[in-house]
């Protein structure tokens, strides 16, 4: 079928974050078959539409009134193990790979047990990580499309610019994600199971229930806060709060007397400060106005910047 016969038209997006917030997609795709990327790309050029990636929506925020152009969904979620590499298209979910993993009893994954619709595509956009771990950790490969040289093209992990919930995915918006190889290790089946278990335990005691976006803000390097604030760093060293360099936004936020602080449908979550959760009827603009609060008052009280890890659509 022509890419062009694919494309629909005002297409709520909502359903598709885990935000269960955003309005109708100007143009909508979903793109499974290896050829209608480009093709999506070039009825976008041809038709003077901008264009936009979707992965599962579990890091996203998008705009009440939509998105003025075409929505690329990545629906290709093919998985392929081959001895200790787990080849995974960009629209599979990570807890899927994981899955499949640990499965043949390979490890390298277990932290993102619990990680809900997060795709591999997105979580390598974003380096998502947990626990001490990220993905950058396993990759090996990914193969992206070049936009502007209209092809497909191999990075290495050494091309992928990866730092703390960065790459040069977020970076440059001409490179889009098809798929990834990581390479995983050999593992005991008990212990794997234990991690995972481990990891899901955490997650559901700490994590809220009701519909919100994961961790909203990046996490603080220590030495960010012993430059800005040496009184909050000393804080943060006796509360036993600082792991691997980095202190949670979300105890600095709770820290500020956040918790509960509701704007609208969103409030800042009882379990996790570094969570916004919609409680009914909250909208974007609900969202964005509390992340805007929240910024504002850490920065007015402790001089501390703080940065979404979350991504704006439509805005």
């Amino acid at each position: 079928m022509p890419v062009e016969d694919k494309i629909q038209k005002d297409i709520s997006l909502a359903q598709f974050t885990t935000f269960r917030i955003g309005g109708p997609a100007k143009f909508f795709i979903e793109v499974k078959e290896k050829d209608d990327l480009p093709g999506a790309i070039k009825w976008a050029r041809e038709n003077k539409e901008k264009f936009f990636i979707l992965g599962g929506g579990s890091n996203i925020i998008i705009n009440d009134k939509g998105v003025d152009g075409l929505v690329i969904k990545m629906t290709n979620d093919d998985i392929k193990i081959h001895g200790e590499r787990v080849e995974a298209q960009a629209g599979a979910t990570l807890a899927r790979a994981m899955r499949l993993a640990t499965g043949e009893n390979l490890s390298g994954l277990e932290w993102a047990a619990g990680i809900p619709r997060a795709t591999i595509g997105g979580a390598v956009r974003g380096n998502a990580g947990a626990f001490g771990s990220s993905i950058a950790d396993k990759i090996e490969t990914i193969e992206v499309f070049n936009v502007k040289k209209e092809k497909f093209e191999l990075f290495s992990h050494k091309d992928c610019g990866f730092s703390y919930r960065e790459s040069i995915f977020k970076k440059d918006e001409n490179y889009l994600i098809w798929n990834a190889v990581l390479k995983l290790e050999k593992g005991k089946k008990i212990e794997i199971e234990s991690a995972v278990n481990k990891f899901l335990e955490s997650r559901q005691n700490r994590q809220p229930k009701l519909p919100s976006a994961g961790s909203v803000f990046k996490n603080l390097l220590f030495d960010y806060l012993k430059e800005n604030n040496a009184n909050i760093a000393d804080l943060a060293s006796q509360a036993g709060v600082v792991k691997e360099g980095k202190v949670g936004a979300g105890w600095l936020i709770e820290l500020a007397g956040l918790k509960g602080k509701k704007i609208g449908g969103a409030k800042v979550s009882l379990e996790h400060a570094n969570f916004i959760v919609n409680t009914s009827q909250a909208t974007a603009e609900d969202i964005v106005m509390l992340i805007s609060y929240i910024k504002q008052q850490v920065r007015n009280r402790f001089n501390i910047q703080l940065q979404e890890e979350v991504q704006y659509l439509g805005f």
